[in-house]
């Protein structure tokens, strides 16, 4: 396997697959000097350290003539030809490019397909619509070099991005606090932690039980959805004697799972409302002036016994002063007369003011709009990065209310916001009332999205002080100060919720499970470990094939959620009359399947496993030096 990045993310990749998949891993990375210093700290420092040190021992170990074969790391500042050939890219199985820029990804994508047609490629890609572009651009050309059928094991070309694979958790956490949502190709799957059931209370295992959580005290916040905290860490995927038998544990179960629909549209951009085309002032104005008309007309037709039609028609010629004097009527008609030319003296600037009312609504319409008087429970987001925007999308598709705050007015979210319509704060967070004019003290949470963590933790820090049970999320790139800022916050308040994520610990388990050319679905964060979902194909797993799904399920490791069937077969034949009558076009994925379903070769399923439970699963088989591992 061959890594090569510029960041955090090519670290925690290489340790993944090294120390999960067991894996021979170069590290291809910047020089020293000119590598953009990152966070990594406390436990991916320690993954990084690790691995070197696995690297010196194997190239010691190698010594005559198998260096080859060594985990290694090279420094180059671009993947060039020279530098892919010699990072072995020829000989390789797959090949991760996750650098920061997508053109630097693109540009040896494109290089190593040419030196290896058979190569499984991994590309790190913000902009999505490129991104399948540049996949079937390369699977055609695999293909066609190879002679293999589109869609064979070697040869593919998976594109994904960082942004997408956090952005449902971390939107999830910010609405709803414990919890946690995996989306892809249409398919939602939500966890959601209990709490501890009160005794002689029986616990909704919903369809299924994903973990229990770290046996701390019955203290509501230790059920943390980054941290590892208490005594004893959170058991992932346990079996039915082992949640029967947990006492003063929470609990994550699989609540709610269906397909989504198409995205919600958060309005209609360009075309204000009416209540934004004008203040409310303006809007009670004219409502006093066309009262005041009614009234005038009212009582004309009184005083002269006129048509209300011809009584209306008169005042109106006498709002805007084109009837003719009233010399020779009565004293009532004068008087009628004199109040409607007043009144119309006072339309006249009203009606100016809504003129410019409504050019100025319509000239910023695409300009960034200030957070609306009387906002509240909305959530503020702060950074408008590769990440804030992805999270920004997520949440407007929710239609949740959302105020952002971004130091840069040209960050790439700007954009975004404008046609979203959402409210921006322009200015630095660590700033005395930047939080206050997002409205802060009536929001319903706080994400800080920012990329740098000292910056998250002093906005949670000012928030806090303002509102302190306010519901907060923070995105902190290192594990042992991510640990100490929870246990901290948590003990400071402890009826706030307080949630940490990490973007590279959330998307490096879907970029090495692509590298082995599986299917991640997406990854739900447990306390400080991850729950992958994938999607398999039953054959060639002698641990799933032939077996029921009773007799497939190893706790711990992974576990059969759903079944994937083909249109046109009903869901009750499929899995033996599982009681489901309705037609797979309604619902392709076939959930809560008998454990004596006999899985088989051409059943495609869903699981979750840990990582190293997908590792053992899904492994493959590498001769080395000889010998059959």
């Amino acid at each position: 396997m061959v890594v090569c990045g510029d960041d955090g993310l090519a670290h925690r990749l290489a340790a993944e697959l090294r120390g999960v998949y067991r894996e021979q891993v170069t590290l291809v990375v910047p020089p020293s000097g000119r590598r953009v210093r990152q966070p990594v700290v406390g436990r991916a420092r320690a993954a990084s350290a690790a691995l070197l040190d696995m690297v010196n021992a194997a190239v010691n170990r190698a010594g005559n003539g198998d260096a080859a074969e060594a985990d290694r790391e090279l420094e180059a500042t671009e993947p060039t030809e020279d530098v892919l050939a010699d990072a072995g890219v020829e000989r390789a199985t797959a090949l991760a490019l996750v650098y920061d820029d997508d053109e630097t990804n693109i540009r040896a994508a494109l290089t190593a397909r040419r030196l290896n047609p058979r190569l499984r490629l991994v590309l790190r890609l913000y902009n999505r619509r490129l991104g399948q572009h540049i996949e079937d651009l390369l699977d055609q050309s695999a293909a066609l070099a190879t002679g293999d059928g589109h869609g064979s094991g070697s040869g593919s070309t998976t594109v994904l991005s960082d942004a997408d694979t956090a952005a449902p958790a971390l939107a999830a956490t910010a609405l709803v606090g414990t919890s946690k949502i995996v989306e892809t190709d249409g398919i939602l799957l939500r966890a959601v932690e209990r709490q501890p059931p009160r005794p002689g209370e029986v616990a909704d295992p919903g369809l299924c039980t994903l973990a229990l959580l770290s046996a701390t005290s019955n203290d509501p916040a230790g059920a943390d959805g980054s941290e590892g905290s208490g005594e004893h860490g959170p058991q992932l995927l346990p079996d039915a004697a082992a949640v029967e038998a947990a006492t003063g544990r929470g609990t994550v179960a699989l609540e709610q799972v269906s397909y989504s629909g198409p995205p919600l549209l958060a309005g209609r951009a360009g075309v204000p409302a009416f209540g934004e085309l004008f203040s409310r002032r303006l809007r009670w104005s004219l409502a006093g002036l066309a009262a005041c008309v009614v009234a005038l007309a009212v009582a004309l037709m009184v005083v002269t016994g006129d048509h209300p039609v011809h009584a209306t028609y008169v005042t109106l010629l006498d709002l805007f002063a084109i009837n003719e004097p009233a010399h020779n009527d009565d004293r009532g008609r004068q008087i009628l007369q004199l109040l409607s030319g007043f009144v119309g003296l006072l339309l006249l600037p009203v009606l100016l003011a809504a003129v410019l009312e409504a050019l100025g609504t319509f000239r910023t319409a695409s300009s960034l709009r200030k957070p609306p008087r009387g906002l509240g429970g909305h959530v503020v987001l702060l950074g408008l990065g590769k990440i804030g925007t992805r999270v920004l999308t997520r949440l407007r598709e929710m239609d949740i209310p959302v105020v952002c705050v971004e130091a840069d007015p040209e960050a790439r979210g700007m954009a975004t916001a404008r046609r979203l319509r959402v409210p921006v704060v322009l200015g630095d967070v660590t700033q005395e009332g930047v939080l206050e004019a997002a409205k802060i003290h009536r929001a319903h949470s706080l994400l800080a999205l920012t990329s740098v963590d000292t910056t998250n933790l002093e906005a949670v820090l000012y928030a806090r002080s303002v509102r302190s049970r306010l519901r907060v999320v923070l995105r902190l790139y290192d594990d042992d100060f991510a640990t100490a800022v929870y246990r901290t916050l948590r003990a400071a308040h402890p009826r706030a919720l307080t949630r940490s994520r990490s973007v590279t610990h959330l998307a490096a388990p879907s970029f090495a499970g692509a590298m082995m050319g599986r299917q991640i679905l997406g990854a739900i964060p447990v306390e400080r470990r991850v729950l992958l979902f994938a999607a398999v194909r039953v054959a060639g797993h002698p641990q799933l094939e032939g077996k029921t799904v009773g007799e497939a399920f190893r706790a711990g490791a992974w576990r059969v959620l759903a079944l994937e069937v083909s249109d046109g077969v009903s869901d009750g034949e499929r899995v033996g009359g599982a009681g489901a009558e309705g037609a797979a076009r309604e619902s392709r994925l076939v959930w809560e399947l008998p454990d004596s379903y006999v899985l088989r070769g051409s059943d495609r399923v869903v699981l979750a496993a840990t990582r190293r439970g997908l590792a053992e699963l899904l492994g493959r088989r590498v001769v080395r030096r000889g010998a059959d591992v």
